[in-house]
């Protein structure tokens, strides 16, 4: 038997064994019995339109905010820990070292409540404003150390080339360093996006307003009224609908570095 053909069977095998597997999996899930507590149509129909006038629209914002606050934060932090000045490097450091290693929910715990007792600070925007800072302060200490990482990554040769054509360090930095650091970072810089997404519904502990709920708080608050899983599933599926694409986006970046390569 030749090699190829042998490859053939084998994956064939393979995916006629994983086509089994989930055919009895869902053979054996009583549907009957899950249908009028996971996907009851009417439940379903009550969360809208507001799980998405409402809901979504908060998430995106929310992610939107955090991104762009966290974005120009980490790249701060990823120039200080790249910085020729030694406090600066040790500040820059202790801070992403503090905040990736504390969760991001006791984060936003102090930002809400901790921070404005200890200083009498109001933070703009109320709890949802509160909530945000902790979110930015913790994905900022993830995105420097991809900056500081892409920036890195950069062929010294390019820096080099820049200066001798008499750039000044930070000029060189934003027209030659930057722009390739960011290229190549694309991607895990959209994984960070993607992760963002899903951390909003940690903002409920900050404490939410009607009007200010993003998906996850949204869909526990509607089953609590209706005493069904069903807008958990649709938030979960709003979810889907919103990180599926930056996944792909991500994938196909990824696929383009390596062609660059």
């Amino acid at each position: 038997m030749k090699r190829s053909t042998r490859r053939r069977l084998t994956q064939g095998v393979l995916y006629a064994i994983f086509a089994a597997v989930v055919l009895l999996v869902l053979l054996s899930i009583d549907w009957g019995r899950i249908q009028p507590y996971f996907f009851n149509v009417d439940v379903a129909r009550d969360a809208f339109p507001g799980i998405l006038t409402i809901a979504a629209k908060n998430t995106v914002v929310y992610t939107a905010i955090a991104f762009v606050g966290g974005m120009l934060f980490g790249l701060a932090l990823a120039l200080m820990k790249l910085s020729p000045v030694l406090p600066y490097r040790w500040l820059a450091t202790a801070y992403i070292e503090l905040f990736r290693g504390l969760p991001a929910l006791l984060v936003i715990f102090g930002f809400a409540f901790a921070v404005p007792i200890a200083f009498s600070w109001q933070a703009p925007g109320g709890s949802v404003g509160a909530g945000l800072i902790g979110l930015i302060v913790v994905s900022a200490a993830y995105i420097a150390e991809t900056i500081r990482a892409g920036i890195e990554a950069v062929p010294k040769g390019q820096v080099e080339a820049a200066r001798s054509l008499g750039m000044n360090p930070a000029w060189t930095m934003i027209t030659v360093v930057l722009p390739q650091a960011f290229r190549i970072i694309t991607p895990p810089l959209t994984n960070e996006l993607v992760i963002l997404i899903k951390d909003t519904s940690l903002l409920f502990i900050a404490g939410m307003a009607i009007g200010d709920r993003e998906l996850t708080t949204f869909a526990r608050d509607s089953l609590t009224n209706s005493a069904n899983a069903t807008p958990l599933v649709v938030a979960a599926l709003l979810y889907l609908v919103i990180t599926l694409p930056l996944t792909q986006l991500v994938a196909k970046l990824e696929r383009h570095n390596k062609r660059g390569r």
